[in-house]
């Protein structure tokens, strides 16, 4: 029997472009997931792309695009093209966004001034239809194209209502403005409703260019990741040094690495020696020695020495190429949440359009004479009392009370789904550097072995030296002694040993400052005192530098980062809130367990890469848990990404930032105690203004259908029904408000 081939299955990414909301996003995903030979497809409403999984061969681009057009999306198939223009386009689309919601503002102010405040006016009527026109057409036009595309679908969305409601008031104005003498014929009065369509308008552009500019920003942390990389990298081809693209460079060339620059790729050291800073990658604070032999990562920074190393990794294959694909995938990964307005608006909008329909046939039917004016007059006010201002203005006045409220507390929210998503975390992971931690090395202890007489003038000594050394170690014990007044003396001489520390000469005596080895290399004795308390030191996870005076130690300076002051509190505060915190740690175990120790954590995971703290998180989602990350670092925008939430330190690096979706701008623990209850109070309000937002057309729809005029012959006016509509805003914006009262703290 003939082998069967295997299928090829591609996976691609292309961008969308024509989504307003999280209908718009579930309506492309349905229509790719019935498109022949699609295995799947997942819509990322937040950087309007989809990632389809496809047979190349009976999926292709052009049908998956036709598909998309067909219920009038644009799916961009030349993903190169794509990539280059997207930002260009991105600006456009806010600019666009800006300069319709511009001019529906500014001509929407005099309609209404007009008709609330000055109604009686000579030709009051036509201006108001001059400067609404504009409005409606230009401003408005894409509610009108989404909602008429959306119909020939058979489905319906915000903009189908913010369509209905707008156009029948601005329909039925234009003809009573044209024609006022039909109804007065019949002994009613022409209104207008001018100014309900284009405040409406204008409200709802005003959400969506704040919507437009917060997804321009979408790509700015990839961006940020991508700029870390260097451009060229000098390698040595033939005994030659080349300065080449760093596209061009291949695995087993060599390459020199100089004091300052970064590592362009990853690769193996072959020669020399030196102190590279890696905290992009492990987030550790402290620099890590490097010899030959030894593995360094593209994107990492040079401090001191100069060395030559092999490339073994290159383009896609290196760490930050990974780091980037990892925080691509995790934000398409995010299904776009299904927003409670779009699920009721599907159902709602039909319902409103059945109701304004019968009550036209009702009173067509059965209403008094004129049977057709009535029938008019009861469905444009079906339509005016159901149109959704208040719909629209439920989630998001509640949203930017909320995050206005955050930004007082220090805590800056990116988007409505992390406020909203914050009320569900289950757990909360915790990056240790600059996060728990400072995020910088401190002298904790110095022990000297020395008469305080003579301890006197060798700390001038010891600050002369520091002071000229590089190491970021010999920063942290210069601002240790700097506070004492100390001043730094003219040294004989100065040496820097590589990954090892610095000799220097005073007065005719030599002095060592470094590790271990430095003293071992030059026959340093240590006495028991001092051996005893590094021994003890060392215990605790923290790194431990020697000062030797000829051949004999006479001090030791232990340097560590030490947790925060809140964090043990912000810790205990999230455990009695019932959720589980975790630590994550590139550092050593033994490192770990002494700051989980102090800060009071139980679940800890020590040496993890970037892909294992977000490998780590979908573990925990996997369980059924919202996830909440908090870090600072580059090594945690995957991580970021990754999680339900994810929440950076202001303190930290600007690529976790713009990875996350809360910022603690003052890098305190305690803040993400006040977001998440920030976050409780802002969805209860959410909720609360959807209550109040459909109280209006749950008993408004059926007066203004006429149901109260058989019994009291009373029939709802469009204008009553228009006070009804913004009334029921009023309430919704005031409920909104109450938010800037509450305490968080």
């Amino acid at each position: 029997m003939p082998a069967v081939a295997e299928k090829l299955i591609a996976k691609d990414r292309y961008e969308i472009e024509g989504m307003t909301c999280a209908s718009c996003a579930n309506s492309v995903e349905s229509i790719l997931s019935h498109v022949e030979g699609v295995k799947s497809a997942s819509v990322n409403f937040a950087d309007s792309s989809v990632l389809v999984e496809h047979e190349p061969d009976v999926a292709t681009p052009e049908k998956l695009q036709a598909a998309v057009e067909e219920i009038g999306y644009s799916l961009i198939i030349n993903q190169k093209a794509g990539e280059e223009n997207r930002e260009e386009r991105e600006e456009e689309k806010l600019r666009d966004a800006k300069v319709k919601l511009i001019v529906a503002s500014v001509l929407s102010i005099p309609v209404l001034l007009i008709a609330m405040v000055f109604p009686a006016i000579p030709y009051a009527d036509w201006i108001m239809l001059v400067l609404t026109t504009p409005v409606v057409v230009w401003s408005g036009r894409d509610f009108f194209i989404i909602a008429y595309k959306r119909a020939k679908n058979f489905s319906a969305n915000m903009d189908t209502l913010i369509a209905l409601g707008t156009g029948a008031a601005f329909l039925f104005s234009v003809f009573n403005t044209f024609f006022p003498g039909y109804l007065r014929s019949r002994g009613l009065e022409p209104h207008v409703y001018y100014e309900v369509a284009a405040i409406i308008v204008a409200l709802i552009l005003l959400g969506r260019y704040f919507e437009e500019r917060a997804k321009s920003r979408t790509s700015a942390a990839i961006k940020k990741l991508i700029n870390l990389g260097v451009k060229t990298a000098r390698v040595i081809r033939g005994g030659i040094e080349l300065e080449v693209p760093i596209g061009e460079v291949e695995k087993g060339d060599l390459i020199l690495i100089r004091p300052g620059e970064k590592v362009p790729v990853d690769g193996k050291i072959t020669e020399g020696k030196s102190v590279l800073d890696e905290s992009m990658i492990t987030g550790e604070s402290l620099p890590v020695e490097k010899e030959a032999g030894d593995t360094v990562i593209g994107g990492t920074i040079n401090r001191t020495g100069s060395f030559k190393m092999v490339a073994e990794r290159v383009g896609s294959e290196t760490m930050l190429a990974q780091i980037i694909r990892l925080v691509q995938e995790a934000q398409g990964s995010k299904a776009p949440i299904q927003k409670l307005v779009d699920r009721i608006s599907a159902v709602f909008v039909p319902i409103v359009i059945v109701i304004a329909i019968l009550s036209f046939a009702a009173w067509s039917v059965w209403g008094p004479e004129p049977e057709v004016t009535y029938a008019m007059i009861a469905a444009v006010t079906v339509l005016i009392i159901a149109c959704p201002c208040a719909l629209g203005l439920a989630t998001p006045t509640a949203i930017m009370v909320g995050i206005g409220k955050g930004a007082e507390h220090g805590i800056l929210i990116k988007d409505a789904e992390s406020l909203e998503l914050a009320h569900k975390l289950k757990a909360i992971i915790l990056d240790k550097t600059g996060t728990i931690t400072q995020g910088k090395p401190v002298v904790t202890d110095v022990l000297w072995d020395l008469s305080p007489a003579a301890r006197n003038e060798v700390s001038h000594v010891v600050y002369a030296i520091e002071s000229q050394s590089e190491h970021p170690l010999a920063q942290a014990v210069v601002n240790r002694l700097k506070p004492e007044g100390l001043q730094a003396v003219i040294l004989d001489s100065f040496d820097s040993v590589t990954g090892k520390g610095v000799k220097a000469s005073y007065n005719g005596k030599r002095y060592l400052i470094g590790n271990r080895r430095l003293l071992d290399e030059n026959s340093v004795r240590t006495s028991p005192f001092l051996l005893e308390r590094v021994e003890e030191l060392s215990r605790e996870a923290k790194t431990i530098i020697y000062v030797a005076e000829e051949e004999k130690a006479i001090a030791v300076i232990a340097i560590a980062d030490t947790i925060k002051e809140t964090s043990k509190a912000a810790i205990a505060a999230l455990q009695q809130m019932g959720l589980e915190v975790h630590m994550l740690t590139g550092d050593n175990r033994q490192t770990a367990e002494a700051i989980g120790q102090q800060a009071g954590v139980d679940q800890i995971k020590a040496e993890v890469l970037p892909a294992d703290k977000a490998a780590y998180i979908k573990e925990l989602q996997a369980k059924g848990l919202k996830v909440a990350m908090v870090g600072d670092g580059i090594n945690d925008s995957p991580a970021l990404a990754q999680a339900d939430v994810g929440i950076a330190m202001g303190t930290g690096t600007d690529i976790a930032i713009e990875s996350a979706e809360i910022t603690l701008i003052k890098g305190d623990l305690e803040d993400i105690v006040t977001a998440i209850k920030l976050s409780r109070e802002t969805v209860k309000t959410i909720r609360q203004n959807l209550f109040w937002a459909f109280i209006y057309n749950v008993t408004g729809i059926p007066i203004a259908a006429g149901v109260l005029y058989p019994f009291t012959g009373f029939l709802l006016n469009p204008m009553f029904a228009a006070a009804a509509m913004a009334f029921s805003s009023v309430s919704v914006v005031t409920n909104s408000l109450r938010l800037k009262a509450k305490t968080f703290k």
